[in-house]
């Protein structure tokens, strides 16, 4: 049985979705933290719990991010989360950093509060700016 192009189904393809984390590397530095400080966790009665930063830092890198769809953007936090509406938005914040590239973002709502969005930066803009569907504008696009 043959197929011709007219009886094949189209590809599905998923709505744009882009994810933004902590860069996985993050673990393997808490790993080796926890390795440097066995020494001094194993000197003492109550120093095990040295161990507590480690895991920390692993649970913030693999819980913290934030997620951009058509509909909303999802910040998720260590302990929470929230979900805002594009229509919320009203423009984006860029915070202050020694290499502007690398500065925080922050989406401004429309009654002037802001929610930090983890691990975007101003070089995602672009990307966040193609999921919103056009609600943000792509500050790369050249305006003639």
């Amino acid at each position: 049985m043959s197929t011709s192009p007219e009886h094949t189904t189209p590809e599905h393809t998923a709505p744009p979705r882009a994810v933004f984390r902590i860069p996985q590397l993050v673990v393997l530095v808490a790993l080796t933290l926890a390795v440097c400080v066995t020494p001094v966790a194993t000197a003492g009665p109550y120093l095990w719990l040295v161990y507590l930063l480690p895991i920390a830092v692993v649970v913030w890198t693999l819980r913290v991010r934030t997620v951009a769809d058509p509909e909303a953007v999802v910040v998720r936090r260590v302990v929470g989360g929230r979900r805002v509406p594009w229509g919320d938005i009203t423009s984006m914040h860029l915070g202050k950093a020694r290499n502007p590239a690398s500065a925080r973002i922050s989406a401004v709502l429309e009654d002037g509060s802001e929610v930090a969005l983890p691990a975007v930066h101003v070089r995602d803009l672009p990307r966040l700016a193609a999921v919103s569907g056009g609600r943000l504008p792509d500050p790369t696009a050249s305006g003639e």
